[in-house]
């Protein structure tokens, strides 16, 4: 009886042994199942996309903290997918700073991860992979640089400084470029002029892109004879520089006017064969004439008409001490001959206005008034 239980109890064990087996073999072969042994055949999983920050990008410390964004994979399997991320001090992940597994597929196709604060001034390598919990996709690998904090220094002044004197009033104001470390970008140099230390009274401003070693910024004209204040600052456009040491110099006195002009210069006696060219000829020489400047040039018509041999002659200018003179001459008229025998010629169309050169004569006695011919 005893032999008979105890082979009812082995058969028991092994219908209970045979039964959890078979559980455990449909259960296995459920591609859903989380228990299910990988990896399972034919199932290939595509790397990530790498979406940002792309490959060699250069964050700056305020661009922290740093997201990883990736393009979701695909599967030719039926098991959803995770994600893994990575991110190392090293291209070989053996100091791993960030590391995240189980990432749930993002929405609009895209999966993130947002990482912790990373010390700057070093390079960093990242990488991602998607699973299925039974097979494993390739690890997508890419790199990054955070920047130490961008620094920049003001420019150092060059001239004009020291309460110099500028050689002119709209000098050229030079200063070395700035010193920079970090993620500077290119720079602009802002300069400012003033005629006070405080700079309420700016009279001068102006942008210039940085040259290299030096750049210079040409003021327009200054004040002459003034003591002027310039400072100066860079730029990148989001980082600035503080203001550098505020310079002085004095532009130069004005300069001393030119002296007055001479008047009109005859210079060489006109040349021709008649008349009335030479009185346009030596009317070109002035513009509107004062009374002086048209006994000038009366005398200088009357010398180029005897110069040149005009028939009538020699010829004079007539003195003419009342009535309308220029300076005790008749302001209009070139004449020859005394008395009765002399003649006169009118050479100005309008002595106080316009002053037309003319050849209008010769009037005669009994039709003028006979004076003094002062012949040249």
């Amino acid at each position: 009886m005893r032999k008979i239980h105890r082979v009812i109890a082995v058969a028991a064990s092994a219908a209970a042994f045979a039964a959890i087996a078979a559980c455990q073999t449909e259960k296995s072969s459920n591609p859903l199942t989380p228990t299910i042994a990988g990896p399972i055949p034919g199932v290939v999983i595509s790397p990530p996309a790498l979406l940002s920050p792309p490959q060699g990008t250069k964050l700056k410390e305020s661009d922290q903290p740093v997201r990883l964004v990736v393009g979701n994979a695909t599967t030719t399997g039926v098991r959803p997918l995770t994600y893994m991320f990575e991110v190392a001090s090293d291209n070989g992940f053996a100091s791993k700073v960030f590391s995240r597994s189980n990432v749930p597929p993002g929405e609009n196709g895209q999966t993130s991860v947002q990482l912790d604060p990373l010390e700057i001034g070093r390079s960093y390598y990242w990488r991602v992979r998607a699973e299925d919990g039974a097979n494993t996709g390739n690890f997508a690998t890419s790199a990054f640089e955070i920047f130490p904090k961008a620094v920049l220094n003001p420019p150092a002044p060059v001239a004009p400084v020291n309460n110099a004197i500028s050689g002119t009033t709209s000098p050229g104001i030079t200063v070395l470029d700035s010193d920079r470390a970090g993620p500077i970008g290119n720079l602009q140099y802002e300069f400012q002029v003033a005629l006070d230390q405080a700079f309420t009274q700016v009279v001068a401003h102006g942008i210039v892109a940085e040259t290299p070693g030096q750049t210079t910024y040409t003021a327009p004209a200054l004040t002459a004879n003034k003591t002027h204040f310039w400072r100066v600052r860079a730029s990148d456009g989001e980082t600035t520089s503080a203001w550098a040491t505020t310079q002085v110099f004095k532009t130069p006195a004005a300069p001393a006017p030119p002296p007055p002009s001479p008047g009109p210069n005859p210079g060489a006696p006109c040349v021709a064969s008649s008349a009335l060219p030479i009185v346009q000829c030596e009317r070109n020489k002035y513009g509107h004439m004062s009374p002086s400047q048209t006994v000038d040039f009366e005398k200088a018509v009357a010398r180029s008409l005897n110069s040149n041999k005009i028939p009538d002659g020699p010829f004079g200018i007539l003195r003419k001490s009342g009535g309308n003179n220029c300076n005790g001459y008749s302001c209009d008229i070139i004449c020859s001959g005394q008395g009765t025998s002399q003649k006169q010629w009118d050479i100005l169309g309008d002595s106080d206005g316009a002053q037309v050169p003319g050849w209008n004569g010769p009037a005669t006695y009994p039709n003028i008034r006979m004076d003094v011919c002062e012949i040249q």
